[in-house]
């Protein structure tokens, strides 16, 4: 926890993994999972699963583990980078070779709360790559700037093949990353005064009354209310997932929602909506892969929001990343 408020934005990694068994890193004992966890200084509030992947929300944020590819995103002070040398060993028990590795995160609202590794973007490249296997020998990392105090920090590294493999299939990952929510609408994620209903229970609510729901309205949605603010939702369709994280806070208010998309067109209006549910004055969106990017900035100006910089960089085994920043003509 931050002096002057809770830090919402988000670390994200990404490890990928080669192997034959097709359960792969499912088959993960969940013990095992928590102890990394733990050591990250978050724990499992909620969980569900399908055929394809499974999804754990955190107490900081949110977990996906697939046959062979692990999401963590976690907020807050978490040593977030402190999961990546076990998850490899205990994936290496289970015949698992790592093949890339993403790391992805936004621009701290306390970063001086944060602690070692996360003390800097320099310090968490110098820790990854001392704990990262030495086969993922091609690497990259930059800080991508904007005009705004936006910056949007990525580190890749993968091996030979990962980097020399055709393209993936088709499939773009999105993260958008909202702040200074509308006051009123931000409200809708404080829980009741004396609520003696359970996280669960408090954040299905939340879930249909915000509209959360309607974003995507085939996924199976996992979700969670904190007390006595706060809000976290993991939706899983099919292979697909997405993820909604709230700091309602006024002063640090912060919204997050990151998801997987097949066209611009089902991703421009999950956008919309998103973006109706918490009207935010500032706001950027990154996209990894294809040209998912084109179209934003006109289906945001209807809501209020102009484009204030864009920039675009090729990572290795990440292909194209655009990453745009957004603000109200007020900002």
């Amino acid at each position: 926890m931050a002096v002057s408020g809770f830090e919402g934005f988000e670390k994200r990694l990404e490890l990928r993994f080669s192997g034959d068994d097709p359960a792969g890193l499912r088959r993960l004992d969940f013990f095992k999972l928590e102890k990394v966890l733990h050591a990250v200084q978050c724990t499992v509030v909620s969980a569900v699963g399908n055929t394809h992947f499974d999804s754990y929300v955190l107490s900081e944020s949110s977990l996906f583990v697939y046959p062979t590819k692990i999401i963590i995103k976690t907020c807050g002070t978490t040593q977030l980078l402190k999961s990546v040398r076990p998850l490899v060993d205990h994936a290496a028990t289970m015949g698992l070779t790592i093949c890339g590795c993403r790391y992805t995160r936004g621009t701290f609202i306390f970063p001086d709360a944060q602690p070692y590794p996360h003390t800097s973007f320099k310090d968490e490249v110098l820790y990854l790559e001392e704990n990262l296997p030495k086969n993922l020998s091609i690497k990259k990392a930059a800080v991508m700037a904007s005009k705004s105090c936006y910056k949007w920090h990525v580190f890749t590294a993968c091996d030979h093949a990962a980097a020399n493999a055709e393209e993936d299939d088709g499939l773009f990952t999105v993260e958008i990353c909202m702040t200074e929510l509308d006051r009123v609408l931000a409200k809708n994620f404080f829980r009741r005064l004396n609520d003696a209903r359970t996280g669960d229970s408090a954040g299905m609510e939340m879930t249909d009354f915000t509209g959360i729901r309607n974003v995507n309205r085939n996924a199976l949605i996992c979700d969670y209310a904190f007390d006595p603010c706060g809000y976290s939702m993991n939706g899983i369709d099919g292979t697909r997932y997405s993820t909604v994280h709230v700091t309602p806070e006024d002063g640090f208010s912060y919204a997050s929602f990151e998801s997987v998309y097949g066209s611009r067109e089902e991703f421009i209006e999950a956008l919309q909506k998103v973006v109706k549910v918490f009207r935010p004055a500032a706001m950027s969106v990154s996209t990894t892969g294809r040209k998912a990017w084109i179209g934003v900035s006109k289906a945001l100006e209807p809501l209020g929001l102009r484009v204030r910089s864009r920039a675009a960089d090729e990572f290795p085994d990440a292909r194209t990343l655009v990453f745009q920043t957004f603000a109200t003509r007020r900002k």
